[in-house]
């Protein structure tokens, strides 16, 4: 239980400011088996759209639309930059997942990034060692040509400070994946650029890990190393600015819960993204990045059991869920948010831990929801406070004013009871302080303004 706060910072808390919060922050999903797939995508962008979710992040990986990708000698007569040059089915499934999100009103967010074919690497012995950047700005033309019409935001790489995605990531001890990943981005984004329509889009640098250690680089070092600096944020070479609209990351948490603080100060997790906006605005300071860059939280969700290692209870799962959103719907600097699978990745073949994958889906794998589901489609976050209990929620699906009914359910009652009835702000947000019951649950309903009823999950304070 937190120290008491003053009233006034309690309710700053829970409803910030037009000249604090991002009060039209935008809300992406990422469900690339759905998504991708013929059988279910259509049925998942229904379901995102009735979360109140406008726009999907989808990873376009290279080596699975190049042609001959296992090959270490590029095609005769190949021309990476015209997209007829790849296999025409290779597109399918990208086509119709653009073609069905923009008849939904849904924008399309698209991350290019390895495994890489292996004719386009250095070694020519893997599919993500040291790729050529020449050869993914000419990918990235293509791209670009072919749904420049239909995208509006891009970002280069997913991950590049982990070795699966990028290598190598450490060379003699010292960081060489922040130079490497320079090159592919400022490539990528002139390949992308070459096609007119894509001129005004939005450029993301980054989408970093949230930790590192031995084996991957940590983010803030990736972040220096990548724009030419030294641990003072002084330039260590002559080194340009780097164009970009925002950055992205992924500030995953661990079990201990959306404000967990990691104690290396290298690492940036949701609870010390402030590292990251002190780092940018150092940054901009040098002119290495523009000034005032803006964070993009592109992937991002809360494990749930069966992991054993960052899982928590589904329960837990719900509550944090919201609590991370409120986390980044007060921050200014953070441009939007993100739910990161709609279902749990399939168990795996390993006696040492079958659910190596990603368990921060608000489904499990064989497609059951989660109390997780009701809590995305309908956020409340509890947070106690000495003897309080604050609550803030939003309306994702009806960003204007509307009312909401907050239940409760205290340990020990044979039936909930109704607390109260509040409208929400215009952008559809709401907030309530309570006196904290300990095991006291609550539950917010609302009726869409075609009179449609939801609920969301039972949460309590943690």
């Amino acid at each position: 239980m937190r120290r008491l706060l003053p009233l006034l910072i309690l309710l700053a808390l829970a409803v910030p400011s037009a000249a604090g919060a991002s009060p039209k922050q935008v809300v992406s999903f990422e469900a690339p088996r759905e998504l991708l797939s013929f059988e279910d995508r259509n049925g998942t962008l229904n379901e995102i759209r009735d979360f109140g979710v406008t726009r999907v992040r989808q990873l376009v990986y290279w080596k699975s639309f190049a042609p001959r990708p296992k090959s270490k000698r590029k095609p005769r007569r190949f021309d990476g930059a015209n997209p007829n040059s790849y296999p025409a089915h290779t597109w399918d499934r990208l086509d119709f997942l653009v073609n069905e999100a923009a008849a939904r009103g849904i924008t399309l967010h698209l991350n290019l990034t390895g495994p890489v074919p292996r004719w386009a690497t250095k070694s020519k012995k893997d599919d993500v060692t040291r790729p050529n950047p020449t050869e993914f700005r000419r990918w990235a033309t293509a791209v670009g040509r072919r749904y420049g019409a239909a995208v509006d935001t891009w970002s280069i790489w997913n991950e590049p400070n982990q070795p699966q995605f990028l290598k190598p990531q450490y060379s003699k001890g010292k960081p060489v994946s922040p130079g490497i990943y320079r090159k592919l981005y400022q490539q990528g984004v002139k390949g992308l650029k070459a096609s007119a329509e894509n001129k005004n889009d939005t450029f993301l640098l980054g989408e970093t890990s949230p930790r590192g250690n031995s084996k991957v680089v940590f983010p803030l070092d990736f972040f220096r190393r990548m724009l030419c600096l030294n641990s003072k944020y002084k330039k260590t070479r002559k080194c340009g600015a780097l164009d970009a609209d925002g950055y992205a990351h992924h500030a995953y948490t661990t079990a201990k819960g959306p404000r967990f603080v990691p104690p290396d100060r290298r690492d940036v997790t949701l609870g010390v993204l402030s590292r990251l906006t002190v780092a940018l605005d150092k940054a901009g300071k040098t002119k290495a990045l523009p000034r005032g860059l803006p964070i993009y939280l592109t992937e991002f969700g809360i494990q749930s059991r069966p992991d054993r290692i960052q899982g928590v209870s589904f329960a837990k799962q719900a509550a944090y869920l919201a609590i991370a959103e409120h986390m980044a719907y007060v921050n200014p600097r953070v441009r939007s948010f993100s739910q990161y699978l709609m279902s749990d990745d399939p168990k795996r073949a390993s006696a040492l831990n079958p659910y190596a994958g990603f368990e921060s889906g608000l489904r499990t794998n064989k497609g059951k929801k989660k109390p997780a589901y009701k809590a995305f489609r309908l956020p409340l976050a509890v947070e106690a406070y000495g003897p309080s209990d604050v609550l803030w929620g939003l309306v994702r699906q009806n960003r204007a004013r509307t009312a909401v009914t907050i239940e409760a359910d205290p340990p020990g009652k044979k039936k909930p009871r109704r607390l109260k009835t509040l409208s929400t702000t215009g952008t559809g947000v709401y907030a309530l302080r309570v006196t904290h019951k300990k095991g006291q649950e609550y539950r917010v309903r609302w009726t869409s303004p075609a009179g449609k009823k939801y609920a969301g999950a039972w949460v309590r304070a943690y």
